[in-house]
């Protein structure tokens, strides 16, 4: 049997390990990730690793917009600008929802979304890619003199403007490199998805590109980097910065390069697809399809909005990553989705879902309130017992057993019922960071994107102070000061962290303080009444 002490310890540590994970959860992304992914680019830069069976190093060199090499010493990050030049476009295609340029070497030079709420920081309309990076559907050739030739001989477009926006069209790209023939055949859909045909003559082997991932936002809040779906359903995901060698897979259903809320994909659900990875310098994946002489696929290139992926094909929508507990964060987003459609703003939708959880949670929230309670009510009793037998550890835990026994207190029961919820809260932590859905969606008329931080901080605020009246409303039973001064500190830390957040995401922990609070307000008067009606039976 253990002693007082290590009840009182555990409980301790309980508590003390549950408001660690949060922090560290947070505080993470900020002080360790970056400079962990940092440290990994530069041991790849010493450790390059080149395996010649896979994909030919001759293949492999980058190239800008042009076909010249990028120098290997620039970072992807210092790329500022988006600009390609109207001299090195052959074709420009414009869907219902985007325009695709497409450059003299058939490749994907840029994409710009259409849609209004598609905007950047200069309220110019988002362009997917930066100028100088891997662009989607380069093709390089196992043959080293067909690939030299590939980089210098312009291709020709069957139409230099095509209109898809209200039917499919078709665009033929025709590259005649001398002793072979590239022919690229698009088939682009209204929605902005293409199927292609690649093919080559004289069975010349090529392997083809989707490219570097959208640069629009990759910060240090979610995950991005490339993503593939194996023939058995399961997803490899390695984040940018984490490829030190090339690296093949075979049965591949579709890559996909990703940042926060965009991805550049390739697909097939037909026949699947072999791809070799290969880091570039700074230790990115750069996905090679290989397309021997001829291949066909599909592909799309925009914001990894749900309905959107569904409507191409319902496993697309694992393009979107959740994380470790994307199997409680998927049915979690398809249940925010299904109260939008009745609420119809996403503002009161997170509100509306909030509640939900904390109704759900309810009877685990209660009996680790109850719990605090109790403990709260036995603490002078808990202290004669220590003093009475602080000579005795054995006689001292029999008694505090005796204790807990008999009024039904649990010293565990405040703490892990709060553990249990930990991944819930991670959950749709992952769903509100990564629904692009909340992209331009208003709240309230200060909050006019739920994806954007708070212009004004007020969510913030009211969070970080729901936090501090939580705190004084909730029982605490911590005898160490050094303890206590950590948790006081907590809204501040809280509220500090939360000041960058998503709207939406502020917004979903303010209003589960609030029902927080109201739940143990409840709970606490509930026991005022039980202390008074014992009070008034002992007279």
């Amino acid at each position: 049997m253990s002693n007082m002490n290590q009840n009182n310890g555990m409980q301790k540590r309980m508590l003390i390990m549950t408001v660690v994970v949060f922090v560290f959860f947070i505080a993470y992304e900020f002080l360790v990730l970056k400079p962990q992914q940092e440290e990994k680019a530069a041991l790849a830069k010493q450790e390059q690793v080149v395996q010649k069976k896979a994909t030919p190093d001759v293949t492999m060199v980058a190239t800008d917009v042009s076909g010249n090499p990028i120098e290997m010493s620039k970072s992807v990050d210092a790329l500022s600008t988006k600009a390609v030049a109207s001299s090195e476009i052959i074709s420009v295609i414009t869907t219902r929802e985007n325009t695709i340029e497409i450059d003299k070497f058939g490749r994907i030079a840029q994409i710009t979304l259409l849609e209004k709420k598609y905007i950047d920081e200069d309220g110019k309309q988002i362009k997917l890619f930066e100028s100088n990076q891997l662009r989607p559907l380069e093709v390089r050739f196992e043959d080293r003199n067909i690939n030299d030739k590939a980089f210098k001989i312009a291709a020709v477009a069957s139409a230099s403007t095509l209109n898809a926006s209200t039917s499919t069209q078709e665009l033929i790209i025709t590259q005649n490199l001398g002793e072979t023939v590239l022919t690229k055949k698009f088939t682009i859909y209204p929605d902005g998805h293409y199927d292609l045909n690649a093919s080559t003559t004289n069975k010349k082997s090529f392997f083809i590109t989707n490219g570097f991932r959208p640069n629009v936002l990759a910060d240090m809040y979610a995950v991005h980097g490339f993503m593939a779906k194996l023939a058995d359903d399961t997803l490899t995901t390695i984040e940018d910065g984490d490829l030190d060698k090339i690296e093949n897979l075979n049965g591949i259903k579709f890559i996909s390069n990703f940042d926060r809320y965009y991805a550049s994909v390739i697909y097939n659900f037909e026949k699947t697809l072999a791809v070799s990875l290969m880091p570039d310098n700074d230790s990115n994946v750069q996905a090679f399809i290989h397309g021997k002489d001829n291949i066909t696929f599909s592909g799309y290139a925009g914001p990894k909005n749900f309905k959107d992926l569904a409507a191409l094909n319902k496993e697309l929508t694992d393009v979107i990553d959740y994380g470790w507990f994307t199997f409680i964060a998927k049915p979690m987003f398809l249940l925010l989705q299904f109260l939008q459609g009745y609420i119809g703003n996403w503002g009161w939708t997170i509100v509306a879902l909030t509640i939900l959880i904390k109704l759900v949670l309810y009877p685990l929230s209660y009996k680790g309130m109850v719990s605090m309670q109790k403990l709260k009510d036995l603490a002078p009793k808990m202290k004669d017992i220590q003093a009475k037998y602080k000579d005795d550890k054995q006689k001292q835990s029999m008694h505090m057993m005796e204790l807990y026994k008999k009024h039904g207190a649990n010293p565990m029961g405040g703490c892990l019922p709060l553990i249990l919820q930990i991944p819930v809260f991670f959950a749709i932590y992952r769903v509100l960071l990564n629904s692009i859905e909340l992209k331009g969606a208003e709240w309230i008329w200060w909050v006019h994107d739920l994806a954007e931080m708070d212009p004004y901080f007020v969510l913030p605020i009211l969070m970080g102070a729901s936090m501090y009246l939580q705190q004084k409303i909730t029982p605490n039973t911590m005898q160490d000061e050094m303890q206590k001064k950590i948790f006081q500190l907590l809204p501040v830390i809280f509220t500090f962290f939360f000041l960058w957040f998503p709207a939406g995401l502020t917004l979903y922990w303010f209003v589960n303080n609030v029902f927080t609070i109201s739940q143990q307000y409840y709970i606490n008067q509930m026991f005022e009444r039980k202390r008074a009606e014992k009070q008034k039976a002992e007279k």
